[in-house]
């Protein structure tokens, strides 16, 4: 039997009281005693913020990336270790990956988003404003990270991915976790940051764990905190009204389990591939993790003339599944978390079955493996609700397991109606091949339900499926999902931000910013800008190009070699009812003589040029007309070597203004360039 410990102030302590038993969800052994009795939650918010916070906050988001791509990397090594006592929790070899490898994914996502970020602590958030007529008074957002500490209060399903999706999230961000795993599974996500712990990675107090109750610690929380919330609406309702949190405004995102449904599209009849394709579908999220999960589907939508196809495939598809202890490898469906879970599930399964029908289930399941009165093994259950406007118990209850209720609609218009009673969901999902169709469901549902997945044979190989969230993707859901949302790539690190805006003149909003603002002062670049090395460029330095005078040959070159020969800059005769005075020239031709004139061509420390962002064409150039270039570091990133024989380089982005002789901007462009630096002389 094993004493799980919490982690409070970079020590590892144990519980001072009796705890609570922790047993295998399988065989019913002992597997281990949580108990956080004598915690003193106030320190350890005062330790995330007065230890982890700073540390984080003095890395860049390049930093943070790094750290998070090298912890994922750590822990994958270690997965197996994992896989073992997940077992514990009656996940099957999938729905460990899933907790698992999924969990650790979230940390590689969140690495990789950095390059979304500049090589600074803080966010520069949007586009200047101009608040004044002569431009010596702008304004613009930053977003620094909050100094408070993220706690996470997470659910029994996944007590490894419900961690890792979530302080992914804050560490890029810059603030500090403290992990509130449900007790029932906490076990699992101790093994984790212990190897957490062990590797170093984190600076002290950016992660902590409480393995058992948090009760009290909301007392202790401060304006700077955020707090995210997954499991019961019931529980999540409760917390979102202690004092504390409205007192102190402080954020609370709520993920809540919901009523999430399958829609079968009226084009689907039996036959096709996106009927067999939704039978798999609602087959799986049924099974997976023995029903366990937030976003699996609790209601299926049918067209009512496919309700006996559809119930006699499902029934045969569920009858299929292997049902067992997951330590067989003929096992697809595990147990339940518990035996408590359990009598939860069949409680709610009890009042389902006042106002619908079982037509698939059995209490006599066949094990393929363990013993059915020591687990918390359960069969699934498919209902069937043929009025579903009328009994409403199937889009109120929810039996957190492998349960799942049938129900008939009409018209796409009515299907959308039986989705939105569910009052919310994290997801719903339509199985259609027509795009009429999908359009019309997502764009009527898209209200109730925080993320719509369309199935089809075109995106079935490669479909994550309708119950798998995306790092990239916002996963959360209005109503009785809670109304909140985390993940989302940089929507979710925008959370632990705060966004403030500033004001001044262009060159101090330059200096604060570290982002060339236009219109603040540029100083001359001394050399060229393209014979500095990475290290030695300055934001704000510029290089004043010499002038060209646009010609009538200049035009008709260019759309000899681009291939343009567009009537505004080749057909002077047709230029009435347009904007144009007389032939103008591309706009394309600008840019590229603007290259011509602030290019240095030797050989140095720009290694390529390749992009152009934000390209804007704001005034004719006509033939008569000379041009010059202001030519400004704009912003630098941090680049990192992926190997040693890699060249040590940055990013930096130029500001190309292009101007006419009144001195008058008719172009501008970002262009990004790749610029070695000094160590590799």
């Amino acid at each position: 039997m094993l004493q799980l410990q919490n982690f409070a102030q970079g020590k590892w302590v144990t519980g001072a009281g009796k705890g609570t038993e922790l047993f295998d969800a399988v065989t019913d052994e002992l597997v281990a005693v949580a108990d956080s009795t004598g915690l003193d939650h106030a320190a350890m918010l005062e330790y995330g913020r007065g230890v982890g916070g700073p540390a984080l906050r003095k890395m860049t988001f390049q930093e943070r990336g790094r750290m998070l791509k090298a912890l994922a990397m750590y822990l994958m090594e270690r997965k197996a270790k994992y896989y073992e006592v997940s077992v514990k929790t009656g996940a099957t070899k999938i729905d460990s990956w899933i907790d698992i490898e999924g969990g650790i994914g979230n940390l590689f996502a969140y690495a990789s988003l950095r390059r979304q970020f500049p090589d600074s602590s803080f966010y520069v958030d949007g586009d200047l404003a101009k608040l004044s007529k002569e431009g010596t008074f702008i304004g613009h957002h930053i977003m620094v990270p909050k100094e408070g500490v993220a706690l996470h209060i997470n659910a029994f399903n996944f007590p490894i991915w419900g961690m890792l999706e979530k302080i992914a999230v804050n560490l890029l961000a810059g603030v500090p976790a403290i992990v509130k795993p449900a007790t029932l599974t906490s076990y699992l996500t101790e093994v984790v940051v212990r190897d957490i712990d062990t590797s170093g990675i984190l600076p002290q107090g950016a992660l902590q764990l409480i393995c058992g109750s948090a009760n009290g610690i909301f007392d202790h929380l401060e304006l700077q905190d955020v707090v995210t919330f997954t499991g019961s609406a019931s529980t999540g309702k409760m917390l979102k009204q202690h004092p504390r949190l409205i007192d102190e405004a402080i954020p609370f995102n709520m993920e809540a389990d919901s009523l999430n449904a399958a829609i079968l599209g009226l084009d689907a009849a039996p036959g096709t591939e996106e009927f067999d394709l939704f039978v798999k579908e609602v087959r799986k999220e049924i099974t997976v993790k023995c029903g366990q999960k937030c976003t699996a589907v609790r209601r299926i939508l049918v067209p009512e003339k496919y309700m006996e196809d559809v119930q006699i495939a499902l029934a045969k598809a569920l009858s299929q599944t292997a049902i067992g202890d997951p330590r067989n490898e003929k096992t697809r469906m595990g147990a339940l978390a518990g035996k408590a879970q359990r009598e939860d599930v069949l409680k709610a399964l009890e009042q389902l079955k006042k106002e619908s029908q079982v037509v698939y289930g059995s209490d006599n399941m066949a094990l393929v493996a363990g013993d059915p009165s020591k687990g918390a093994f359960m069969a699934p259950v498919l209902l069937r609700n043929d009025d579903p406007f009328k009994h409403l118990s199937s889009h109120n209850i929810e039996a957190f397991g492998p349960i799942s209720t049938l129900m008939p609609y009409a018209t796409t218009e009515e299907a959308v109606a039986i989705s939105k009673l569910g009052k919310g969901s994290l997801v719903c999902s339509i199985t259609t091949n027509d795009q009429t169709i999908a359009r019309d469901f997502v764009i009527h549902a898209a209200s109730h339900h925080g993320r719509i997945l369309v199935l089809n044979r075109e995106s079935a190989k490669e479909s994550t499926g309708h119950g798998s969230p995306m790092p990239l993707l916002v996963h959360g859901g209005p109503g009785r999902a809670g109304g909140g949302e985390e993940m989302g790539g940089k929507r979710g690190v925008m959370h632990y931000l705060q966004r403030t805006a500033i004001q001044g003149s262009p060159s101090m909003i330059t200096a604060i910013t570290g982002v060339y603002q236009q219109g603040a002062n540029q100083v001359e670049a001394q050399p060229h800008l393209f014979r500095q090395h990475f290290e030695d460029l300055h934001v704000g330095h510029t290089v004043f190009t010499h002038k060209h005078t646009v010609t009538d040959a200049d035009i008709v070159n260019f759309a000899n070699v681009s291939g343009d020969n567009f009537y505004a800059h080749m057909d002077a005769t047709s230029l009435e009812g347009t904007i144009f005075e007389r032939r103008v020239a591309h706009g394309y031709f600008v840019l590229s003589k603007a290259a011509g004139l602030f290019v240095d061509p030797k050989k140095g420390p720009v290694l390529l040029n390749y992009g152009i962002d934000e390209a804007r064409f704001t005034k004719p150039v006509y033939p008569g007309m000379t041009i010059g270039v202001k030519f400004t570091v704009k912003e630098k990133i941090e680049q990192e070597k992926r190997n040693e024989e890699d060249i040590a380089k940055g990013i930096v982005k130029f500001l190309v203004d292009v101007y006419d002789e009144t001195g008058e901007t008719v172009a501008l462009a970002t262009i990004l360039t790749m610029v070695a630096k000094r160590e590799n002389k």
